[in-house]
């Protein structure tokens, strides 16, 4: 079983920044992809950022040139780095890493327990 724990949410002032970290307790070469999502009160949970195995990152409209997604093999940990937060970024944010069978395509996703980041204005 795959364990993921997420840190480094809180509270913080528009425009200001936060890091959140992922640390995984399996290697991080396993993973095809890892995420980062949100899920604002009352809102679906949705992709705020991406990277897969081999650096491809991918980022939502609302977030490019603001969050960056990065990883430390060596410490089997994702980050977000996320800069010029406004108050619509304030969300639980979710760590989500996923293996996809080469075969039949099977994903099998594993999710963090979320960390709240609140921004204000």
């Amino acid at each position: 079983q795959v364990q993921l724990v997420e840190s480094g949410g809180g509270l913080v002032q528009a425009g200001g920044s936060l890091r959140l970290s992922c640390v995984s307790s399996r290697n991080i070469f396993n993973f095809n992809v890892m995420a980062w999502y949100r899920q604002a009160a009352g809102k679906q949970r949705e992709l705020v950022a991406s990277i897969t195995s081999g650096d491809n990152t991918n980022y939502a409209d609302s977030v490019k040139g603001r969050f960056t997604i990065s990883r430390d093999n060596v410490k089997n940990t994702v980050y977000l780095q996320m800069n010029s937060l406004k108050p619509e970024d304030t969300a639980v944010y979710y760590c989500n890493f996923a293996v996809v069978t080469p075969i039949s395509r099977l994903r099998s996703d594993y999710w963090g327990q979320g960390t709240q980041v609140t921004v204000s204005s």
